[in-house]
């Protein structure tokens, strides 16, 4: 390497790239069985490391400035945005992420919600916008989440787990004064403050007990009064879901997203005097998702999941009809909120060539803006692959529905395959940008299947229940049934198929390899799940009961006897390929003990093994130099076990 002066004082600049002969882990991960990463991989990595996002976390102050979480250096940290295009200022400083960010109305502060290590106790902070530190509101210790504003912004209602670790009970706090917070509501189970009265003399609160089951109640701020306003399920009729909830600005009437008397969730009207419900969009056959109200009760609007891709609808809600909006092409939208004292509201948007940013629309003035366009290194995102829709049918004639990523044209014959399933399990994959992914279609030819398995959202409550319980491995023969359809693509390698997924795509990564370790060559097990029972019985306790209502309850011999036949742990020995399993250490849901055990009994039938342990991370590595040497990790495992040609 040449080195040379180049007149900027007494600065020695090193033109070209220090000797470097390979990545080595950083100290917050340990490893087993990785070899290191060779410097040339490490270097064809760096330009899809460098992307940024922006999502939308509200207005600020009364006027036009938003408030976005993006990445400058680790973490997602707040930022300010005082004008459409306007630089952005950051206002926290943490080495943990921030989760979120709410203005407090008409103030110049707003609270955040942060991460301490990956371990979900969130802590709530207060933050003055123009500086200074940030006042701690929670206590410190606990996990406390949904905390909304007043609407005069003189209080905060949010639940937390600090009674016993357990129930998620309500709590108020006035802050800037010196009384402490106290407790609204002690509860039995999970349950969110979802909005405020317009007068702020009471809260609409929810109690979820599963994704097909949510109830909606109303409590008195001074008296603790709780009211159920949700209604009960007809007879003969399945347990009702609600999704967002919001006060009319009239103080007449509560809306939500409903899923009773239909598929899929639809938004309503529910008059509290009359106690009746009136749905709203009964001509959309999907789910409608995210949705706010003008402040003058005018207008709502709100998106759809329609087979995987946002659609924005505006609502007159006084006629009853839908308003014209631009076409923003197929991706998704979320963090609809309008500006207050206003018709127009922001968002944030990515599609397969666009990463997150944010937007907003004025329905006045019919102008859509963008305020942000985060840098994606020195990637030309117009030429990345678009995703294309499949259904295939599965063992019992099920339509399965699959987005796939084709290689770009210029890689000959037949390509390998790498099936990503996504977890929840009550989740989807949706298309939008998919990052750091991009380096395996684009730089090393490799085509992404992305399955919504049954149990997957957004295709109607029945559905979603087809894999509940003893069904659990019906969800596993449709990966089956989907390496029977990448066998009958001639563009497609069906001897290079391999598998990943995270969360409950682990489990599903890892059942795959048991059932079909003949016909994958690999699999990446992320956080994955690999003994229900054990998995159950050391969750945290807050989630303990609410993932038994959609795996079964270990505790019942039946049900634990199906957990013994479908954990891959009792099966590891008919896993025949190559595996590589990353985990968080801090990990609250899915605890490092699954991944721990996985490893150990596939090392001991004789496979290699590649394990990664995040000592600072939690559920996913949510850090960019763990993120970075995770990736550099997986690509090499890749290109070592599944690019090869097969047998």
């Amino acid at each position: 390497m040449a080195l040379r002066w180049i007149g900027l004082g007494t600065t020695l600049i090193l033109l070209g790239t220090p000797f470097v002969s390979a990545q080595s882990p950083p100290d917050s991960i340990q490893v087993e069985g990785v070899p290191e990463i060779p410097k040339a991989l490490g270097d064809s990595l760096v330009q899809y490391q460098q992307g940024r996002t922006a999502q939308f976390q509200g207005w600020v102050g009364g006027g036009r400035a938003v408030l976005i979480t993006t990445r400058f250096a680790e973490t997602n940290q707040v930022h300010l945005i005082a004008s459409p295009g306007g630089a952005r200022r950051q206002l926290t400083f943490l080495s943990d992420r921030v989760l979120g960010a709410s203005p407090r109305r008409d103030q110049a502060q707003f609270l955040f919600e942060a991460d301490e290590g990956g371990a979900e106790n969130y802590q709530l902070f207060l933050k003055d916008v123009q500086g200074g530190p940030p006042t701690r509101v929670s206590d410190g210790k606990a996990r406390h989440v949904s905390a909304r504003w007043s609407h005069s912004g003189r209080q905060l209602a949010w639940s937390s787990n600090a009674r016993n670790g357990r129930d998620m009970d309500l709590y108020l706090v006035e802050p800037g004064k010196a009384e402490p917070s106290r407790r609204l509501k002690e509860v039995s189970g999970d349950w969110s403050v979802e909005d405020w009265s317009p007068d702020d003399t009471q809260v609409v609160a929810s109690e979820y007990r599963s994704i097909n089951e949510s109830l909606v109640y109303i409590i008195d701020i001074k008296s603790g009064e709780t009211t159920r306003v949700s209604p009960e399920p007809a007879k003969n009729e399945p347990t009702i879901s609600h999704g967002e909830v919001r006060w009319s600005p009239d103080g007449k009437a509560l809306f939500w997203t409903t899923d009773q008397g239909s598929e899929f969730r639809r938004l309503a009207r529910f008059d509290l005097e009359k106690r009746t419900q009136a749905t709203l969009t009964d001509q959309i056959p999907w789910n409608v998702e995210g949705f706010d109200l003008s402040d003058d009760g005018t207008t709502a609007v709100f998106t759809t999941n329609e087979d995987g891709l946002s659609r924005i609808h505006v609502l007159d809600l006084k006629t009853g009809k839908e308003q014209a909006v631009p076409e923003l092409g197929a991706g998704q939208v979320g963090g609809l909120r309008f500006r207050p004292g206003s018709r127009e509201f922001g968002f944030q948007m990515t599609s397969a060539r666009a990463t997150t940013d944010v937007y907003s629309y004025d329905l006045d003035q019919k102008t859509l803006t963008r305020w942000t366009e985060s840098e994606l290194g020195n990637l030309d995102p117009s030429g990345f692959a678009e995703p294309t829709l499949v259904r295939f049918s599965s063992f019992d004639g099920l339509s399965i529905p699959a987005f796939v990523y084709h290689a770009p044209a210029r890689f000959k014959g037949p390509r390998p395959v790498l099936i990503h399933i996504h977890g929840g399990p009550e989740s989807q994959f949706r298309p939008g940008f998919l990052g750091r992914l991009n380096y395996l279609i684009e730089e090393l030819g490799i085509t992404l299947v992305f399955p919504n398995v049954r149990g997957s959202a957004g295709y109607g409550k029945t559905y979603l229940r087809l894999d509940n319980g003893p069904k659990r491995e019906d969800s596993v023969k449709d990966i089956g049934a989907l390496l029977d359809w990448i066998g009958q693509q001639p563009n497609l390698d069906p001897k290079r198929v391999g598998v990943m997924g995270a969360s409950y795509g682990g489990y599903m990564t890892l059942a795959s390899l048991v059932h079909y370790s003949d016909r994958l060559k690999t699999g990446i097990d992320i956080i994955g799940i690999s003994n229900f029972i054990s998995f159950l019985e050391n969750t945290q306790g807050y989630r303990r009961d609410l993932r038994r209502a959609e795996y079964g309850d270990e505790r019942d011999p039946a049900m634990r006897a199906i957990f013994e036949q479908i954990s891959p742990l009792f099966h590891a020995e008919k896993i025949k390929v190559p595996l590589m399993v990353a985990q968080g250490k801090n990990d609250p849901r899915v605890p490092a003990g699954e991944s721990a055990q996985i490893v150990e009994r596939v090392k001991s039938g004789g496979q290699p093994v590649w394990s990664l342990l995040g000592l600072n991370e939690g559920h996913g590595f949510a850090k960019k130099q763990n993120q970075d040497y995770l990736q550099a990790a997986e690509v090499l495992f890749l290109k070592t076990y599944l690019l090869e040609p097969g047998p």
